[in-house]
C-alpha cells in the first residue's frame, strides 16, 4: 500500500488531543438532535474531498485503493494472507483469503467478504488491512472477492460474480478447511448490498449463509430516502455521489427495481439472521434502519445498531478514530457469537 505523505498527516493529527480538534473544525454538526463525533468531524473537514467532488472512475479508484488503509489498525500479527482464483460466469473472480494463526486447519468458521465502493470502485488492495483485522478480531477466515466493477461490467455482472464466489467456498469447503455449515457474508457499502443479495438468493440452498454483516449497506436504488436529503452534502459519501455510482452501475433504468439490485425490495422470508451496523450520519441510514424493520417483520432474528456520530463508511477509520474503532469491536464480537 502507499506510503504518501498525507497517510501520516492523518495518522498524526488524529491523535491530536480532542479540544484541539473541535477548536480546528469549528461549530459542532447536529442533525435531527444527533452530534457528529468530533474526530469525524475533524476529518471530514481537513481530509474528504470539497463537498460536490466527482472525480473520473480512474481518479475514484485510484483514490480507494491509496487511501484504503490510511486510518485502518496496523497489520494484525499471525494472519496470512493467500490468493484463491475462483471461476465465475464472467470469467476467473480473484480473491484473497486471510487465514489467523490460530484457526483451526479443518472446520474453521468463515466470512465471504464483499469490499465497498459503489459498484465501481474499491478491490482487494482497498480492504486488505479491512479483511485482515476481520479475520482477527473474528477469529475466521476471511475471503475477501474482487468482483468485476461498473462501468466496463454493469449490472448484473458483478453480484453474479458475489454469488459465485459464495458457491465456490461451500462446494470447496473441504478443501479449504472451512465448515460449510459456518461461512457468513458480509460487506461494506456496495459490498453490504451484495452481501443482502447472497443471503437472500442463497437462502434455499443445502448451505445457507450463516449470518449476513452488513456495514453501512447500499440497499435501494429505487428511490431516495429522507436520509439522502439531511446528509447530502458534506458527510464524506454525498448524494450526488451515490447517484452518479448508480448511474455508471445499473444497465437500465428500471434495473433498479430488480432485487439483484436492490435487496430492500427483495423476498427476506427463511433469509439468515442478520447484523446491520448503520453510521448516523449517512444518506443511507434510512434504508438500512427500513431493511432491518423488513427483516424483523419476517420473523428474522436482527440486530440493529445505529453509531450515531459516525460517517460512512467507518470500516475503514477504525485504527485510529475511537468511535469507530469501538464500533469494529462491536461488530466483531456479534460476528463470533453469531458464527
Amino acid at each position: 500500500m502507499s506510503s504518501s505523505p498525507l497517510k501520516w498527516v492523518a495518522r498524526a493529527t488524529c491523535r491530536l488531543p480532542v479540544p484541539v480538534m473541535k477548536l480546528l473544525s469549528g461549530k459542532p454538526h447536529e442533525i435531527e438532535g444527533k452530534r457528529l463525533d468530533p474526530v469525524v468531524q475533524f476529518m471530514v473537514r481537513h481530509f474528504a474531498d470539497p463537498p460536490g467532488t466527482l472525480d473520473s472512475v480512474e481518479k475514484t479508484r485510484a483514490g480507494f485503493d491509496l487511501q484504503g488503509d490510511w486510518l485502518t489498525h496496523p497489520p494484525a500479527p499471525g494472519v496470512r494472507i493467500e490468493p484463491w482464483l475462483v471461476q465465475g460466469p464472467a470469467g476467473p473472480i480473484r480473491c484473497e483469503i486471510h487465514r489467523p494463526a490460530a484457526l483451526p486447519r479443518a472446520n474453521a468458521p468463515v466470512l465471504v467478504f464483499y469490499h465497498g465502493g459503489g459498484h465501481v470502485a474499491g478491490s482487494l488492495e482497498s480492504h486488505r488491512e479491512v479483511c485482515r483485522q476481520l479475520a482477527h478480531e473474528g477469529q475466521c477466515a476471511v475471503v475477501a472477492v474482487d468482483y468485476r466493477l461498473a462501468p466496463e461490467h454493469r449490472f448484473p455482472v458483478g453480484i453474479r460474480d458475489c454469488l459465485a464466489a459464495f458457491d465456490a467456498v461451500v462446494v470447496e469447503a473441504d478443501t479449504l478447511g472451512f465448515d460449510r455449515r459456518r461461512v457468513a457474508v458480509g460487506g461494506d457499502s456496495a459490498g453490504g448490498n451484495a452481501a443482502a443479495v447472497v443471503a437472500q438468493q442463497r437462502s434455499n440452498a443445502p448451505f445457507p449463509p450463516r449470518v449476513q454483516m452488513l456495514w453501512v449497506p447500499w440497499l435501494d436504488m429505487s428511490k431516495q430516502s429522507r436520509s439522502y436529503q439531511l446528509f447530502a452534502e458534506g458527510f464524506f459519501l454525498e448524494k450526488a455521489k451515490m447517484e452518479w455510482y448508480t448511474d455508471l452501475y445499473l444497465s437500465k433504468p428500471e434495473d433498479a427495481l430488480d432485487p439483484l439490485a436492490s435487496p430492500l425490495l427483495g423476498d427476506v422470508q427463511g433469509v439468515c439472521p442478520a447484523v446491520l451496523l448503520i453510521a448516523g450520519f449517512d444518506p443511507l441510514r434510512d434504508e438500512g434502519l427500513a431493511y432491518g424493520a423488513k427483516l424483523k417483520s419476517a420473523g428474522i432474528p436482527t440486530h440493529v445498531k445505529v453509531f450515531e456520530g459516525l460517517v460512512h463508511p467507518f470500516i475503514n477509520v477504525a485504527g485510529f478514530v475511537p468511535a469507530a474503532n469501538a464500533a469494529f469491536t462491536e461488530a466483531m464480537r456479534l460476528l463470533r457469537e453469531r458464527l
